[in-house]
């Protein structure tokens, strides 16, 4: 599934002509009056209350003077009470990446969508790009490809791991359950030899549609509030 992702070969890599939103600035407008109505029309009243509850915590959080290791935490934390459910069961397709409102809205998702909604959620209370990759790894224990965030306080560093099958915010290190095999951000592709070590890809290399693909539907949703 993810292999595939990370392996379409032909799919040229811009120095991400489409870049990301920029949360930090211009989140609130994810839940504009407009906004919430059409989540409880998609999903229900529940649904609204689940993104009305991310609004009162991201507030919250951007408001408060916390360590990048307590930011992380609750980030871990937070988003991990939601209910990991697969693509099929829950979108009825093989693979599909969900906005944070989708999966939040929708009360769940697959390791990917714990992934990108806590990279955006970070994103949204400041922490910089560049210090977030999302990394495509092997479970060990599962014997099955998994997603999860990644937080590196320099280039060189340890990463830190979020991961919804894991409360607890370790470093890559203390993971010998997770094999890495490729991570990404908005800067671009990196094919892992280790957590702390990776080689960029050069454009034409590799490519991730779906990421683009999310991007333009979080945009979507920005226009639509």
């Amino acid at each position: 599934m993810l292999l595939r992702i990370f392996l379409c070969l032909g799919i040229l890599w811009p120095r991400w002509a489409l870049a990301e939103p920029e949360p930090a600035a211009r989140w609130q407008r994810f839940f504009s009056d407009a906004r919430l109505q059409a989540v409880e029309q998609q999903y229900g009243a529940a649904g609204r209350q689940r993104v009305l509850q991310l609004r009162r915590w991201l507030t919250t959080e951007t408001q408060q003077s916390r360590s990048v290791q307590a930011q992380l935490q609750r980030t871990n934390s937070y988003f991990n009470q939601l209910t990991f459910v697969s693509d099929a069961e829950h979108w009825q397709r093989s693979d599909y990446w969900a906005t944070p409102l989708e999966m939040v809205a929708s009360g769940g998702g697959d390791c990917e969508d714990f992934t990108i909604a806590k990279y955006f959620a970070l994103r949204a209370i400041g922490i910089e790009a560049e210090r977030l990759r999302l990394m495509y790894v092997k479970a060990v224990t599962l014997n099955q490809p998994h997603m999860v965030l990644l937080y590196l306080a320099s280039k060189d560093a340890m990463p830190l791991v979020l991961d919804n099958l894991q409360d607890q915010v370790q470093t890559g290190a203390e993971r010998p359950d997770l094999v890495p095999v490729y991570s990404f951000n908005a800067e671009g592709l990196w094919r892992a030899r280790a957590f702390d070590q990776g080689v960029q890809l050069k454009a034409g290399d590799s490519g991730v549609d779906l990421w683009g693909d999310l991007l333009r539907r979080m945009l979507q949703e920005e226009a639509q509030g």
